[in-house]
């Protein structure tokens, strides 16, 4: 189950989740959509999302299990359940991929049928342009072979972060939610921007790679953001004031206080 190229990975849920997983594979040529499956509630959306992707919409996730090498559990968390009762022991033989937010591994060893590989993930949307993150529980039952399938065919759409179970909604909080805030912050410079005279897209557009470098700068360097701040705040510039404004209005402890709500 090692090359790729022969797998077959079936969505159980087709939500914006899973087609940004499948997107992601498929514009990046991983995977084509013809080796994708795909079940959801509303057989007539999926068959429009499902073809747009060339891939096959199914009308049970019985039909998903049978096709499919590896599964992608991809809905509700409150659905999870009452979802794999039916196909429990159709997955049984399968390699089995949770996306649903506080469901670890402890939870699937008590309704998967037993022996079951299972592994329980948070990837976030980001994954649909191949600029993901997945977040992985440490704790899982899948074999070495399908370890590697799962590496080889999503590292090239994400980074695939391994956590404790105890840190999946942690890890959940930043990268998951994380794309929300990241919007606000690009919508509010946007709307800064304008506010003085640009054009919207235009500040959309600065703003926007302007993020990405940040971030792709501190990924390949290591560097500490503090350090990164630093080295844009030239003493008594303009970047250093628009810190202390941000500072002032407790920019830091608003998003803490963000993930702090998340976890409840």
């Amino acid at each position: 189950m090692a090359d790729c190229t022969d797998i077959k990975l079936g969505f159980i849920g087709f939500g914006n989740m899973a087609q940004a997983m499948a997107q992601g594979l498929v514009e990046s040529g991983a995977l084509p959509g013809e080796r994708i499956y795909a079940t959801a509630a509303h057989f007539d959306k999926l068959q429009k999302n499902a073809a747009a992707l060339g891939a096959h919409a199914c009308e049970t996730a019985g039909e998903v299990a049978e096709a499919s090498d590896f599964v992608v559990l991809a809905v509700k968390p409150y659905l999870v359940a009452d979802v794999v009762e039916p196909v429990r022991d159709a997955l049984a033989g399968k390699a089995v991929v949770s996306v649903a937010a506080g469901c670890d591994f402890a939870f699937y060893e008590g309704i998967l049928a037993p022996g079951t590989h299972h592994l329980s993930t948070i990837p976030n949307t980001p994954i649909a342009v191949g600029a993901g993150v997945i977040a992985c529980e440490q704790r899982h039952s899948l074999d070495d072979a399908e370890l590697a399938t799962f590496e080889a065919l999503f590292g090239p759409i994400a980074l695939i972060e391994w956590v404790d179970g105890k840190m999946l909604s942690t890890a959940s909080s930043v990268a998951g939610c994380g794309p929300a805030f990241a919007a606000m912050f690009l919508e509010a410079l946007g709307d800064a921007g304008v506010k003085h005279g640009l054009p919207r897209a235009t500040a959309y557009r600065l703003a926007a790679q302007m993020m990405m470098g940040t971030a792709k700068l501190h990924l390949e360097t290591g560097t500490h953001p503090g350090a990164m701040k630093d080295a844009v705040c030239s003493p008594g510039g303009t970047t250093i004031k628009g810190v202390a404004s941000l500072e002032k209005d407790a920019f830091r402890g608003a998003v803490i206080n963000a993930i702090d709500a998340i976890q409840g």
